[in-house]
């Protein structure tokens, strides 16, 4: 079972290397080899992995805190840790057979996924027939399996279901279309599929997920009971903050020998204006992170009662993650300003992370536009009309 706090620092003790690779791997588009590596031995992509294949079988919060420890040192790292571990989360709510099917035959497997229904399927006897093209799969470099959302349509095109299949690699090809200002490594690339078969027991239902009607047998295993929305949205901030931390990290360290030009300072820690800009940016930072643990504790309190939340308490959880991903972006632009235009220099960290992060937060599921807005009609008992998952 899992060790949170052992977990987290494995994470940082991988720092230095993500971060002396971070700048490699944007370059090339492609997180390390030797980076890979580093974070499987240290079983981070494990985290949410069942304990009966060896896995950590943790919940949300220690998901949250590792894939914000790893992108303390590469965001890209970070964001493929996260997302390959939620979508083992996913794997873990299918059927034991299927689960045996991909960690029973290899516990190191990693999956990648697009949930979103960009494919098409119909049904065949014993399975569907998939066909389909999925953009922005994170990790796609990495993964042996795919999870891949589409619509069941009937004979006359009509849709009858929305639905989620596990597709190994082998019935699967990955196209080189990861061209972006940040988050350059995480190899989100487009995933196409033609008329592949799918097993019935490697495929979910959209609806049963999202009322928790997940089909695994293993009931007693309490991560596996989190609410399907709240899950996949939290997965994607833990990212983000850790970049935060690392802006953060970045104008402080520098501050005690840089310079301001145009004043008296020698240093830019001498600076009250600076030391008050400074002292800002971090509250937000932190801010962040405590909105973020609310969200994420409250997932797994659902979950240990074996309860899905309402959607109150859903639209909620929605708002935190998205004003946490908009605090973190403000704030490393407040760092940004602070630090000055040598930020920006290509040998600088900081552009990078400015970059990645600003990449990473404006996810549909983190801006805050529609999540306040969902949140402002749970407050005020108006009915949801505008978001289709919460």
């Amino acid at each position: 079972m899992s060790d949170r706090f052992g977990l987290v620092s494995c994470a940082e003790a991988l720092r230095p290397l993500l971060s002396s690779n971070a700048a490699q791997g944007a370059a090339e588009r492609r997180i390390t080899d030797t980076g890979i590596r580093a974070l499987a031995e240290a079983g981070l992509f494990k985290v949410t992995l069942p304990a009966r294949y060896g896995g950590h079988e943790a919940g949300i919060r220690t998901l949250l805190e590792v894939a914000a420890a790893v992108a303390h040192g590469d965001g890209a790292a970070g964001w493929v840790v996260s997302l390959a571990n939620v979508c083992g989360w996913i794997v873990a709510l299918c059927p034991g057979r299927t689960q045996d099917e991909v960690f029973g035959a290899d516990p190191e497997a990693r999956i990648c996924g697009s949930v979103a229904p960009a494919g098409s399927g119909v049904a065949a006897e014993g399975g569907v027939r998939l066909s389909g093209r999925w953009s922005y799969v994170s990790g796609s470099l990495h993964a042996q399996w795919a999870l891949l959302g589409f619509n069941l349509v009937d004979e006359n095109g009509e849709i009858v279901d929305g639905r989620i299949a596990l597709v190994p690699a082998t019935d699967y090809a990955v196209s080189d279309t990861w061209f972006m200002a940040g988050m350059r490594a995480t190899g989100s690339n487009t995933v196409t599929a033609e008329d592949v078969f799918v097993p019935a027991h490697r495929v979910l239902s959209r609806a049963r997920l999202a009322e928790g009607d997940y089909p695994t047998e293993y009931e007693d295993e309490v991560p596996y009971r989190s609410s399907w929305s709240p899950m996949l949205r939290m997965a994607l901030l833990g990212p983000v903050l850790g970049m935060g931390r690392a802006a953060l990290d970045h104008v402080r360290d520098a501050a005690g020998t840089k310079g301001m030009f145009g004043t008296v300072f020698t240093r830019q820690a001498d600076s009250a204006g600076f030391q008050m800009q400074l002292a800002e940016a971090a509250l937000r930072i932190d801010t962040a992170h405590l909105h973020a643990r609310r969200a994420a504790d409250d997932i797994e309190e659902y979950a240990a009662r074996g309860e899905q939340p309402a959607f109150p308490a859903r639209a909620r959880m929605r708002a935190d993650m998205s004003l946490a991903a908009s605090q973190v972006v403000e704030a490393i632009n407040m760092l940004l300003n602070v630090h000055g235009s040598a930020g920006f220099a290509d040998a600088s960290a900081l552009q990078r992370i400015w970059q990645d992060a600003n990449v990473a937060a404006r996810h549909a599921s983190l801006l805050p536009g529609i999540s306040y807005e969902v949140y402002g009609k749970a407050l005020l008992g108006v009915t949801n009309d505008v978001a289709t998952t919460v």
